[in-house]
């Protein structure tokens, strides 16, 4: 194996200078800080990619190539005692010319910008190197010195050495290398010498460049390091169920079976590969892989991102995958993606495929997307509440249960296709969960005329109904403020069971006299057939679901000054009148019944302090039991 050395001075070595910018690009990259050094070696993994590109490109139009018949690969050789990393690929090697030119100079622009943007910001070098054409250098966080040597493909041409320290100079000079393409030999610092460890090798590989198309030996290895067969790129119909879950738990760590995948190839309007799962959990398991949200991005199988937040919107960032575009320039960086304007046409792209599998699954298996909708249907909610134009190619995706159907999950069309015949709203109620709301006294009427209404009882369902308004031609509409004419023959207006008027207007002005300001009106209710009382809003309140918005989000938040409803056939205030007018526990039983509306509404502040005056009550009911 070679060993780095500087070489001899003759009359055949060149010294040259680095032009000014690169000697500032090459001070800030040796004495600044990094989150990962590492990245030079796919920096330099990268180019040795590109370089066999390239040679296997001339070669289907040129014979005519010096080793025409080596393998086109990458060999990676370490010296641990003297510090040493070796990189050699066969690929189209440089001339002298060419070696002067593609590593002695950096395009003047291209260097400005990178000093610019490291003055700008606190940046994270690993994360921009490559983004102005300064990937080669990176070499210099790690080395105290590198030697290229290369060969180019032309039979006629001279091998030539290239090496620098990373001063103001670097030199030129003849050499011995019978074979084709390019050697990096690579002295490492003293605080690096773990890049001349097998392990920390292999790690990187698997890391950043698993995937290039070229095989990598490391060492005296017969089997390359790196899968180079990227699933991704692999036709779908020669890989099977198995290797797609292999794939999905070595990336994942998750051994659950995925609920979808979804293997895409597109050359237009934007060329790209993706292999994308939906996990079977919202919850990342203690040893999951993935610490964080986004796709992995590879450009021609380089790993530029691994956690990429840009690929899909913030509702579906639960999906788990790769994305591979071959209209990504290598040694890209994130910022250079965004400037591009690619990342609108890959996020497009990628998102109508999500959706449109997600529309498939429903269709085509109601029972697993139920399954889905359990774990990730508050980000789909999402979706609708926070992007009003896209969120409404989410509404066929939104499920419901419904005071007919509480056991199971409804769509808005299902709910559509069940409407009454001259029903012109979709109904809904909020609550904080299932088995309360039903019990809501707003639903009198609905159960009584056999009207469906949704039952929103998550946290996000509030969020969600700023975005939701409609549904195709028919308006949402709040069952508690919903204008609909009670049934015919309902409880409160069968004959002899109401309070007689004169009676349930004293019984009015007692609550009224109780309540003082907690409600601002008291009033005979059209609606309540089986409950006995309930709260309704004032003309030009906020809608019932703001003020739960307001809550969730922790604002300055008071009990809403409510109109309270009164059922004057219910039996419980029929056995109130004939208590007297002052007595403690009559203004118990009436404190108590606002306080059990302002609950089935989920807007009580404090809960808890009720327990005191259901314990007096129960106490009075109990005595009146023992007395009798």
């Amino acid at each position: 194996m070679s060993k780095t050395k500087a070489p001899k001075e003759s009359e055949t070595n060149q010294t040259f200078s680095f032009k000014a910018e690169t000697r500032q690009l090459l001070n800030i990259l040796i004495h600044s800080l990094y989150k990962e050094r590492e990245v030079f070696l796919r920096e330099l993994l990268s180019n040795a990619s590109d370089a066999l590109n390239r040679l296997r490109f001339e070669m289907l139009t040129n014979q005519d190539v010096l080793d025409s018949e080596a393998e086109l690969c990458v060999r990676i050789s370490l010296d641990k005692e003297q510090r040493l990393l070796t990189i050699q690929d066969s690929g189209i090697g440089m001339t002298r010319d060419e070696i002067i030119e593609h590593l002695g100079t950096i395009a003047e622009s291209g260097a400005r910008k990178f000093i610019q943007a490291s003055r700008e910001k606190q940046a994270d070098f690993s994360q921009i190197i490559g983004q102005f054409g300064v990937g080669f250098y990176s070499v210099f966080m790690v080395a105290e010195s590198v030697r290229v040597t290369s060969r180019s493909f032309r039979p006629q041409a001279e091998a030539v050495s290239w090496y620098a320290t990373g001063d103001d100079t670097y030199q030129v000079s003849p050499a011995q290398m019978p074979e084709r393409g390019t050697k990096i030999e690579i002295k490492l610092k003293e605080d690096a010498a773990e890049f001349a460890e097998e392990f920390r090798i292999q790690n990187i590989i698997h890391r950043h460049s698993d995937y290039i198309g070229f095989p990598i030996y490391l060492g005296e290895a017969k089997d390359p390091v790196n899968k180079r067969a990227s699933l991704w790129r692999t036709s779908r119909s020669e890989i099977s169920d198995e290797q797609y879950k292999d794939f999905y738990r070595q990336t994942t760590l998750d051994w659950e079976e995925p609920l979808l995948r979804i293997h895409l190839v597109t050359d237009a309007p934007v060329q790209l590969y993706a292999l994308l799962y939906l996990p079977a959990k919202a919850e990342r398991g203690l040893f999951a892989l993935r610490k964080d949200d986004g796709l992995k991005l590879y450009s021609r199988n380089i790993l530029i991102d691994e956690y990429n937040k840009d690929l899909l919107p913030d509702y579906l960032r639960f999906v788990q995958g790769v994305v591979d575009s071959e209209d990504l320039p290598l040694n890209v960086s994130r910022e250079t993606v965004q400037a591009s304007g690619l990342m609108p046409r890959l996020k497009k792209v990628l998102t109508g495929q999500v959706l449109k599998e997600l529309e498939n699954l429903a269709k085509n298996d109601p029972e697993k997307y139920n399954a889905f909708w359990q774990e990730f249907g508050g980000y789909i909610k999402q979706g609708v509440a926070s992007d009003t134009a896209e969120g409404q190619k989410l509404h066929d995706l939104l499920r419901f249960r419904t005071n007919q159907q509480p056991e199971t999950w409804s769509s808005l069309a299902e709910y559509a296709g069940r409407m009454k015949e001259d029903q012109k709203e979709i109904y809904y109620i909020v609550g904080d969960d299932a088995k309360s709301v039903l019990r809501s006294p707003h639903l009198d009427t609905f159960n009584d005329l056999g009207l469906e209404v949704l039952l929103l009882t998550e946290p996000m369902d509030s969020f969600l109904l700023m975005g939701l308004r409609a549904y195709k031609e028919f308006a949402l509409k709040n069952a508690a403020q919903a204008d609909i004419q009670p049934a015919e023959k309902s409880g409160q207006d069968a004959d002899g069971e109401r309070i007689p008027d004169d009676d349930f207007n004293l019984l009015v002005e007692r609550f009224k006299d109780v309540l003082g300001e907690q409600v601002t009106d008291v009033r005979t209710s059209q609606r309540l057939s089986q409950s006995l009382a309930r709260l309704v809003d004032p003309e030009g309140s906020p809608n019932p679901e703001m003020q739960r918005v307001y809550k969730y989000l922790g604002k300055e938040y008071e009990v809403p000054k409510k109109i309270l409803e009164l059922n004057p056939a219910h039996p419980l205030l029929k056995n109130l009148l004939k208590l007297g007018a002052d007595t403690e526990l009559g203004q118990a039983i009436i404190e108590q019944v606002y306080d059990s509306a302002l609950l089935v509404e989920g807007l009580h502040p404090d809960p808890s302090s009720l327990a005191p005056r259901i314990q007096q009550i129960m106490e009075a009911a109990l005595e009146k039991s023992t007395k009798n």
